[in-house]
């Protein structure tokens, strides 16, 4: 029963091969996961994406509904589209009532009206977050918001308080505009004084 025993031990080492392969697989998985940056990244994409939705509630269910009242509107402004091809159910007196029933009937519309609602939603989460990154600034005097400037060389937006421009390497406080001149006698002068300072005991 020589191979019957040569066949077991095959089969047992393959095994063991296996599982040792797949418990180094889960150990990766496992220290991939609970890495800080990973946990952090994850719980931040779970805050933004609450945050989204209860910002988009806000100027669906609070903010349109008062802008509908208009005058002009005279209905939600999810409805509000036109009719760039009538489909064959289309009413010649009284159009279509809602953009569920022209879609439905196979109409091209323009939904206008649905455009500038993601534009509302889309500026209403910009300037709650900026106001929270504010309100943030304000409580732990971290800068998270950095104003920024033009690079007058390469035209790049840099920080408001950068000496060199990080992309063209250009000095931002008007050394650049001098003669090549004055410039070199500037450099002289930075090397001497850090020689004096550099051979005082």
């Amino acid at each position: 029963m020589r191979g019957l025993d040569e066949s077991t031990d095959v089969f047992v080492r393959t095994g063991q091969k296996a599982q040792e392969q797949v418990r180094h697989a889960w150990d990766g998985f496992i220290n991939f996961a609970a890495r800080d940056n990973v946990l952090e990244v994850a719980l931040g994409l779970i805050i933004a994406n609450a945050f989204t939705k209860v910002v988009t509630s806000f100027v669906s269910d609070l903010v349109l509904p008062i802008v509908s009242l208009l005058p002009f509107l005279n209905r939600n402004m999810d409805e509000k589209f036109a009719v760039l091809s009538k489909g064959p159910n289309y009413d010649q007196q009284y159009g279509y009532n809602t953009l569920y029933q022209a879609r439905e009937d196979g109409a091209l519309v323009l939904a206008y009206g649905l455009f500038i609602e993601t534009v509302i939603n889309f500026m209403g989460v910009s300037l709650t977050l900026y106001a929270v990154g504010h309100l943030y600034m304000l409580v732990t005097h971290d800068k998270i918001i950095k104003p920024t400037v033009r690079c007058p060389y390469c035209k790049q937006y840099i920080g408001e308080s950068a000496l060199r421009c990080r992309h063209c390497s250009t000095w931002q406080d008007g050394r650049e505009d001098e003669p090549r001149s004055d410039r070199s006698s500037r450099g002289e002068l930075a090397d001497a004084g850090s020689s004096l300072v550099g051979e005082a005991p």
